[in-house]
């Protein structure tokens, strides 16, 4: 029993170091990829607002008096 005690702390303790190490990488992943998508939508909007405008179809007439 108590070799399988020493086998369990043992697991548990490795496991905790390799979260502890790999904690911090994933955590400036995930901020990495927020800062990304906020890029990709500032420049989507961007884009958005310089678009030139679109062309009008109006038809311009001359009235004139006949009599």
């Amino acid at each position: 029993m108590n070799a399988l005690m020493d086998n369990l702390v043992g697991i548990l303790v490795v496991l905790a170091i390799f979260a502890l190490v790999a904690l911090p990488p994933l955590i400036g992943l995930a901020r990495e990829r927020r800062v990304d998508r906020q890029l990709r939508a500032a420049a989507g909007a961007r884009q958005d607002a310089w678009r030139p405008p679109l062309p009008q179809a109006f038809v311009t007439t001359t009235v004139t008096v006949h009599s």
